[in-house]
Order: structure tokens, then C-alpha cells, then sequence
């Protein structure tokens, strides 16, 4: 029996051993798979809230994912990472950490410790410091994990979902710390975005009006039929976020692409351009629901924390493989075809 139970373990890591280099390239990937899983099986409610939950973190694995398949030739696993090292005891404890942290934060109190810390520290939002934190975490262990198992090129190759998962609970905190538009650097774009939702709803035949409480712009939209609306827009409702994701994600992209300066500005200006105008329509929609629904219903929240978010991140994750497609096309444009073998002229006569 002991001697069958010793085979068989040695079996598994000959296996292993085998196969190192391939799972040593997809651990980023399981390491965070598990854990979401997992969360999904808690609270399957907060995966369907873009805005303060936890769909971010569903692109979060579509990154990974996407670098994996974009880079898969220039990982390459770092050679001191043996089945029996130092490192490779650090890089286990690093994948299993994301898995451990969902089990502090519901099962050992983890979650109430940063709430209690919150509200005592008197922070507007004590309820989603939480989940902040956690995608704070996760970036944090993302990157250890991929530094131990793939080296510095590795973090590199992996910036993207990297920053884009910090940023994400970065964004989330600024907003409990300084909710209602408090926080200036982002609400000081929030006028121009109000001011082009404006123009769209007076062209679809609304008529408008703004004031300005303080930094926060109040928009009044009335239809034809005399209901009124009116909604203070903070930044969060103007998408802010969705630009500043937007903002690094495709400058970390534009920074790998082999394209000259002026290519790359003139894609980064395009992309921007539409993400600003996705943002005002998202504003829009939240005018034209209110006017079918009421501006306390549910279809209002949905829209505000849901809909309308993921229009803004679909686009950004879509968009670098709309780069990678037209730089394709205009490769293949750009080099002339030979159909056939060249023939000299005849010399003539």
C-alpha cells in the first residue's frame, strides 16, 4: 500500500516536473480562477453590480487571459524555479493567498476588521472599503505571483491587468473616502461630460437646463409630454472612471505596439474620443429610464450600476483588439504581393 501511494506521488511529480514550464505560465491565471469561483458561490449578486462590485474583476481574468494568448511564445518561466527552492516555496504561498484571502475576509472576520476600521475612521462609505480592499489585494498578489513565476519580462508582459485591477480599488476607495463629487481631480471633468449629455438630449427632442451646486453640476431634463427629471451628476455617474481605466490600459497596450509616435497618439485620441462619448450617453441613458421608470427605480440603479459602466468597459476591452486587427489589415496592405515569379523583358533588337 505504501509503496503503490509512494509511485504514485512520484508519478505526479515526474508529471509536474514535465509540464512545469506550461503551469508555470497559466498560475496568474488559476490562481485568481479559484478564488472567484468561490466568491461567485457566496455572493453571485455582486458579480452583476459593475460599479461597486465585482464584474471588474470578471475583465480582471479576460486580461489575463488575453496577455496569455497575445504572449503565450515570450513567457517563459524563470529557470530557478525548482519543485523544491525557496522560491518556489514563496510562489506557492503566492497562489494560494488569493484563496486564502477570500476565506479571512468570510470566514475568519477579515471583512468586519476593515468595516470596523472604516467606520471609525469615519469613512462615508465604511461598507464597500471591503471590496476595495480586496481588489487592492488581488492586484498586489497578481503581481507577486507573476514576478516569482515568470520574472521581470513576465511582469511586464502582465502590466495591464496589473494596474487595471489596482486602479479599479484605487477608484473605488477615492469614492468612499470622498463620496457626492468630493473628490475635485475627477469631478472637475464632470461639466464638459453634463454639458455634451445636455446637447444629446436636446437633440432627441428634451429640453435642458444645468446649475452647478458647488463642483456638482445638477442636469434637468423635461420631455415633450412635461415630466421633469433631475439628477446631480458626480463623477462616478459620468463615467469618469471608465476614462482613467481606459487612459492606462490603452497607454500600457500602445507602449508594447511596434507603431510609430504619431500612430500611436492618433489611436490613443480616437479611443479616448469614444469612451468620452459612450460616458455622455451613458448619462443620457440613465435620463431617458428615469423618464419611463421614475428616478428612485430600480431600472434607474441598474443602469447607473451596471448598464451603463459596461458599455464604457466592453469598448475599452475591445478596443486593443480593434488595434491589433486594423495594424493586421494594414500590414498586409502595406506589403506588395508578388503572384508570381518576375520575368526579365526581352532585350530588344
Amino acid at each position: 500500500m505504501v509503496s503503490s501511494t509512494v509511485a504514485v506521488v512520484q508519478k505526479i511529480l515526474q508529471i509536474m516536473k514535465k509540464n512545469s514550464f506550461f503551469l508555470l505560465k497559466l498560475l496568474p491565471l488559476i490562481a485568481f480562477a479559484v478564488p472567484l469561483v468561490w466568491l461567485y458561490s457566496l455572493e453571485p449578486a455582486t458579480f452583476e453590480a459593475m460599479w461597486k462590485g465585482r464584474t471588474f474583476q470578471l475583465f480582471f481574468i479576460w486580461l489575463i487571459a488575453l496577455e496569455l494568448i497575445l504572449d503565450w511564445e515570450n513567457l517563459w518561466p524563470i529557470k530557478t524555479v525548482k519543485l523544491i527552492s525557496a522560491r518556489s516555496i514563496f510562489l506557492t504561498a503566492a497562489v494560494v493567498l488569493p484563496t486564502a484571502y477570500v476565506a479571512a475576509s468570510y470566514n475568519w472576520g477579515l471583512n468586519d476588521a476593515i468595516f470596523n476600521w472604516a467606520t471609525q475612521s469615519h469613512i462615508q462609505w465604511a461598507s464597500s472599503m471591503p471590496l476595495s480592499t480586496e481588489y487592492i489585494a488581488f492586484g498586489v498578489l497578481f503581481v507577486a505571483i507573476v514576478y516569482l513565476a515568470l520574472g521581470i519580462k513576465g511582469a511586464k508582459i502582465f502590466s495591464v491587468p496589473a494596474f487595471f485591477v489596482i486602479l479599479v480599488g484605487a477608484i473605488y476607495t477615492a469614492d468612499n473616502v470622498f463620496p457626492y463629487g468630493q473628490f475635485t481631480p475627477f469631478q472637475v471633468f464632470v461639466p464638459t461630460t453634463t454639458a455634451l449629455a445636455s446637447a444629446i438630449l436636446n437633440l432627441l427632442g428634451y429640453s435642458t437646463s444645468i446649475a452647478y451646486l458647488q463642483d456638482m453640476p445638477e442636469l434637468t431634463a423635461v420631455n415633450p409630454q412635461g415630466t421633469s427629471v433631475t439628477f446631480s451628476i458626480a463623477w462616478p455617474c459620468a463615467g469618469i472612471e471608465s476614462f482613467l481605466i481606459f487612459t492606462i490600459v490603452i497607454l500600457l497596450f500602445l507602449k508594447r505596439m511596434p507603431v510609430s509616435l504619431k500612430a500611436k497618439i492618433g489611436y490613443f485620441v480616437f479611443g479616448a474620443a469614444v469612451t468620452y462619448v459612450i460616458n455622455a450617453f451613458r448619462i443620457v441613458n440613465i435620463f431617458t429610464t428615469a423618464m419611463l421608470y421614475g428616478e428612485a427605480s430600480f431600472e434607474v440603479q441598474n443602469v447607473h450600476n451596471y448598464i451603463g459602466p459596461i458599455y464604457a468597459i466592453s469598448w475599452i476591452v475591445a478596443y486593443p483588439i480593434v488595434v491589433l486587427v486594423i495594424q493586421s489589415l494594414w500590414s498586409k496592405i502595406g506589403k506588395p504581393t508578388v503572384t508570381g515569379p518576375q520575368q526579365s523583358s526581352p532585350t530588344p533588337a
